[in-house]
């Protein structure tokens, strides 16, 4: 009778002919939503004794990210922008998730990404205590989107993207020189998590860089950009300052070490592995989450702040969840391409065994033998990229347009050659110049040398708002103290 009840229902509801419709729907939402979810990462790393600081870790994909790298057995300082107490999110969370990891070794500290001084504040105990050891940053609060389609662009949005850049500036300035002493043979991870965005302003980012630098107070009136060009701005500057940073990186002398040439002849020659960086800096785009980039588009999340919530967005979402369901993927399928980066053998590492397997090809070297096993043999099929772009655990061969060259001056072309006459003789004392490499990815060294003279000044400008503001709160508050009515008994009258 059940069976009976239920195939009746089924045919009123649906009629025999409509079915093979209905499988292709099905079919076609299926392919769909496994699409959406993007590629999963083939790779997997043992993280115990590895130190890994997270930023905005109590967002959903930062509680992703650290549940899972906390399940490999890394270390984990977690930055919270809300002050440690016994009833914050933080110390609520931290106890959950050793519990649910089985690693006690996850603790939270507070940093306000919005506050140099703060930041500040954070770099130099971290410096200071006596367990400094790091060997990976995870940039992960610039992911989350900030501002929504149903409210207007505000100047005090554009300034929140503006601090959470600048606060990924300043905590890689001043962890950069503890990273720069590590032991060389230590595989250390810069990663930048960006919003998808970045390729809505990628055609037009140098000129809108070039009027930023060169504007001045009468032309800072200019209009508010949209939503999703102001936000694929963001991206594409952190990218661009990511890749810059792996430029330096590799210019300066902390890469691998070169083997001795050998000059037995019947030997066969020593693989020279490039110069790299045990420091490799790259930028991750998990594409788009419901909880991090639908949900405050729609001004559907409280955690954006109230004046980017709405109940009509709230509506809205609910409305759309069955296809943002399919289309969207939720924080543990996006937090793969970050898992990619941080999984992926480096270069570096790729050197150091081409040494080794050279050094054991050589000394295993035989005339006799048909065929030697070359250096290649033992070396990884991928590699992690320094300073690329990553999505759906793959490179993104991103174009940017290039600066372009101005042309060069005949007094600085003087200039030039008065120094070369000057330096000829000298040999060996002459001073090396540091040469950063330029291969034009994402704008070339110009472009990157441009996004990192922003980040400077704009550094400056941040602190220096900062100490007015502060200087101006304790002003008025001494001048509330003094204008405050002494009653004490003494100068009462009789």
């Amino acid at each position: 009778m059940v069976l009976a009840a239920a195939y009746t229902l089924s045919t009123r509801v649906l009629p025999p002919k409509y079915y093979p419709h209905a499988a292709v729907v099905a079919a076609t939402g299926v392919i769909a939503y496994a699409f959406a979810q993007g590629r999963m990462t083939n790779r997997e790393r043992d993280l115990h004794t590895r130190t890994i600081l997270v930023t905005g870790g109590f967002t959903p994909l930062g509680l992703t990210l650290i549940t899972s790298l906390a399940a490999r057995g890394a270390h984990i300082i977690a930055l919270s922008e809300y002050p440690i107490t016994d009833n914050s999110l933080a110390s609520l969370l931290i106890p959950v998730l050793r519990t649910a990891t089985n690693n006690e070794e996850i603790y939270a500290e507070h940093a306000e990404l919005s506050s140099p001084e703060s930041i500040r504040k954070f770099c130099s105990q971290f410096l200071t205590g006596e367990d400094h050891r790091l060997d990976g940053i995870v940039f992960a609060h610039e992911y989350r989107t900030i501002g929504s389609v149903l409210r207007r662009e505000t100047k005090e949005a554009s300034a929140r993207r503006d601090m959470a850049s600048l606060a990924t500036f300043l905590i890689v300035t001043l962890l950069l020189p503890k990273l720069l002493v590590a032991p060389i043979e230590r595989d250390i991870r810069i990663v930048t998590i960006v919003n998808p965005f970045y390729a809505a302003s990628a055609p037009l980012f140098p000129a809108k860089l070039t009027s930023i630098l060169t504007a001045t107070n009468a032309t800072k009136k200019a209009p508010l950009d949209p939503l999703f060009v102001a936000e694929g701005y963001r991206a594409l500057r952190t990218t661009i300052f990511t890749r810059h940073l792996q430029r330096i990186l590799n210019a300066l002398p902390n890469g691998a070490p070169a083997p001795d040439a050998s000059k037995n002849k019947s030997q066969p020659p020593v693989v020279k592995p490039p110069l790299t960086s045990n420091i490799i800096a790259v930028s991750a785009a998990p594409g788009v989450a419901r909880a991090d980039t639908m949900s405050p588009l729609l001004a559907a999340d409280r955690q954006s702040g109230p004046e980017y919530f709405s109940l009509i967005g709230l509506l809205l979402y609910i409305l759309m969840y069955p296809f943002l369901w399919i289309f969207t993927k939720p924080s543990k399928t996006a937090e793969q391409t970050v898992l990619h980066t941080l999984f992926l053998p480096t270069p570096f590492k790729r050197a150091l065994a081409q040494v080794d397997a050279a050094t054991d090809t050589a000394s295993a070297f035989s005339p006799s033998k048909e065929k030697q096993e070359s250096p290649e043999d033992f070396l990884p099929e991928e590699v992690l990229k320094p300073g690329a772009l990553y999505r759906e655990c793959a490179v993104v061969n991103l174009r940017v347009p290039s600066l372009p060259h101005p042309p060069e001056k005949q007094e600085d072309q003087k200039a030039k050659d008065a120094k070369k006459k000057a330096k000829k003789g000298k040999g060996k004392e002459e001073e090396e110049i540091v040469v950063l490499e330029d291969d034009g990815e994402l704008g070339g060294e110009s472009l990157g040398r441009m996004v990192w003279e922003w980040y400077e000044t704009r550094l400056k400008d941040w602190e220096t708002n900062e100490r007015a503001q502060l200087d101006a709160m304790k002003k008025a508050e001494m001048k509330d103290d003094s204008s405050a009515p002494n009653l004490s008994p003494t100068s009462t009258s009789s």
